[in-house]
């Protein structure tokens, strides 16, 4: 699993879910995929990301609004990335945009901590 550090700011903040199933030709998306990270965490707006590839890969990115998201998907290597996508990497994919308006969540404290102790 892939997980940004980061501090998501309090909702109202918007999620991007885009689930994907591999086609059997993956020359080059490791590469891309990694790439894309890096450039949208670079994009104004940007609060952060998780995915997780297991057969279906799912991954969330978090976004302060709508247009930061609109943004993105205009960013022109990104457009390549989809479109090479589509025609070579996928069987299927999907992609959910959701406002989040409330979020919660649980931390294991570690053992030893004063947390844990309690």
């Amino acid at each position: 699993m892939q997980s940004a550090n980061r501090e998501l700011p309090e909702p109202p903040y918007y999620i991007a879910v885009f689930t994907s199933r591999l086609s059997p030709n993956t020359d080059g998306y490791s590469d891309t995929a990694e790439r894309m990270n890096r450039l949208a965490s670079e994009q104004p707006g940007f609060l952060g990301m998780d995915s997780v590839r297991d057969g279906l890969g799912i991954t969330v990115s978090y976004w302060r609004d709508e247009e930061s998201m609109a943004a993105w998907r205009r960013h022109a290597e990104h457009t390549i990335a989809r479109e090479t996508g589509r025609e070579r990497w996928y069987d299927s994919f999907e992609v959910h945009v959701a406002e989040v308006k409330r979020r919660y969540g649980f931390r294991r404290a570690p053992e030893g901590s004063a947390e844990h102790d309690r």
